[in-house]
């Protein structure tokens, strides 16, 4: 059911995520720390452990209700992946940590935006900013990285709003799903 806290009438900015669990949040903070002065880690801005998750889908301004529906209908009996964190890379601007799993591209498909023309890679953003020599770096030193694996029980449709430090990514309706992709 929406959150009527956060589905507020009208349109709002929404993501489909898949959130992480302790285990996989506190292994990639682990391998951060081993590098903790990395090439020119204060020139990125670092996404902040509490916000990690793995994105599926953007609607950009949508109304809450209606993609509730959607999504409750596309994810009726999806198959829960088994997902990990493993290797790094950087699209322009951006460093992150890939994700790879049985079952989480068919995942993908199922809640990709109608009129979405990109493939679906799988990442969590680490890091931003106009430093492509450190995002380089940063990518090479977390390229062997692998995470724990673990079941993704649920997908999240999340609400993205401006605040003071970044976007502030609030939860409208969860969507359980079924057993692991075996």
């Amino acid at each position: 059911m929406v959150d009527e806290r956060t589905a507020i009438a009208g349109r709002a900015r929404l993501f489909t995520a898949l959130p992480l669990p302790g285990e996989a949040v506190d292994s990639l903070r682990a391998e951060l720390a081993r590098h903790p002065c990395g090439p020119g880690s204060r020139r990125l801005r670092w996404s902040r452990p509490q916000t990690w998750h793995v994105t599926l889908g953007f609607y950009g301004m949508d109304d809450p209700r209606e993609r509730s529906a959607w999504l409750r209908e596309r994810l009726a009996g999806i198959a829960a992946p088994v997902v990990r964190l493993e290797a790094s890379g950087s699209f322009r601007g951006v460093l992150w940590i890939g994700v790879r799993g049985d079952g989480l591209d068919e995942l993908a498909a199922a809640v990709r935006p109608e009129d979405e023309e990109r493939a679906f890679r799988g990442h969590l953003t680490l890091a931003r900013g106009d430093a492509p020599a450190a995002i380089r770096a940063w990518a090479r030193l977390l390229g062997s990285y692998r995470g724990p694996a673990w079941t993704a029980r649920e997908v999240v449709l999340f609400r993205s709003d401006a605040g003071a430090r970044g976007h502030v990514h609030t939860p409208v309706e969860r969507f359980p799903l079924g057993r692991p992709v075996t």
